[in-house]
């Protein structure tokens, strides 16, 4: 692993200790703002922070090309419109350390989508690592179903699917990524998923209840799109732009640490065994799955998605 794939590696994790801490801000405040709202505050937040850097640092990356400007709308509407709606969605129903837990799906996820789509090589290791993963995931939520709230299965479930949206983003957005820069590219499908959030909410009155916040609520939005939104998702970004989506998204698996310490700190959740347990389970799989096999090169700034099928199919051996 060269210089760059280890910047990607350590952005990749300080994103995904950032989300972990999201998850718990997002489940102080689920109960009393609808999920539209708030994702319209964190995407939005978030892309006027963003915007400014973009436009001074225009000279330094360039914007999405004309010819990549549906695959960004579409991908920022996945990423930042469609994942939010779940992932805010799923916490109304479970604990943030089970929701992070749920979430921590996603390497698996991430690694079965680049697969399919011949991005990465899908090998037996990897296929073992996926069962030894799930197995724990699935093992810690059936232990932890006795002293989980009512209903929290539903969550667990919509924070599975948001997982599968965020493989997908992950997958996808890389070659445009490479293409363009992480921060034009952030900002660009941040806009589209924070204007469809914030029409959908205006629409349907979402934003009422904010006239109720007090300094507590604001102080976890804030923390949402400084944290959780711009600089969260830009290092995301970031990391897919020098190593693979497999590596950037095994990095999720500090989600449930940090998300279990916050929902402890602010909501008073227990920190139980099974969850525990579950967490050291995904971390074998995903170490059996990610150890074996070589990875998709990095080389400066040029796109796989540019190489014939042929040439690309040679370097992932």
């Amino acid at each position: 692993m060269n210089v760059g794939e280890l910047a990607g590696v350590a952005a990749a994790v300080l994103s995904s200790a950032l989300g972990g801490a999201a998850v718990g801000a997002t489940r102080y405040v689920a109960g009393a703002v609808d999920p539209i709202a708030l994702g319209a505050f964190r995407f939005g937040i978030g892309f006027c922070l963003l915007l400014p850097m973009a436009l001074l640092g225009s000279s330094r990356e360039r914007w999405p090309a004309r010819r990549d400007w549906p695959a960004t709308v579409a991908l920022g509407l996945l990423f930042f419109g469609l994942f939010p709606l779940l992932f805010n969605a799923s916490l109304h129903y479970t604990s943030a350390a089970r929701g992070a837990l749920s979430l921590s799906a996603l390497p698996l996820l991430t690694m079965t989508v680049a697969g399919v789509l011949r991005i990465e090589p899908f090998t037996r290791r990897k296929t073992v690592g996926v069962l030894v993963a799930m197995t724990g995931v699935a093992l810690s939520l059936l232990s932890d179903l006795r002293t989980a709230q009512p209903g929290a299965w539903r969550g667990d479930l919509l924070m599975l699917a948001a997982a599968l949206c965020m493989a997908f983003y992950s997958v996808g957005s890389r070659a445009v990524i490479r293409r363009s820069g992480p921060l034009s590219f952030t900002v660009m499908a941040m806009a589209a998923g924070a204007l469809c959030l914030a029409g959908i909410a205006w629409h349907a009155g979402s934003f009422a209840p904010v006239a109720r916040f007090g300094m507590a609520q604001w102080l976890a939005v804030a923390y949402l799109g400084v944290f959780g939104g711009a600089i969260g998702f830009f290092l995301w970004a970031f990391a897919l732009g020098r190593t693979t989506p497999t590596r950037v998204a095994i990095s999720v698996t500090v989600n449930p640490v940090a998300a279990g310490l916050v929902g402890a700190w602010l909501l008073a959740e227990p920190l139980r065994w099974g969850l525990v347990a579950g967490l050291l389970a995904v971390l074998a799989g995903i170490v059996i799955a990610a150890t074996g096999g070589a990875a998709v090169r990095v080389e400066g700034q040029r796109s796989d998605s540019l190489a014939p099928p042929q040439q690309a199919s040679r370097r992932l051996r």
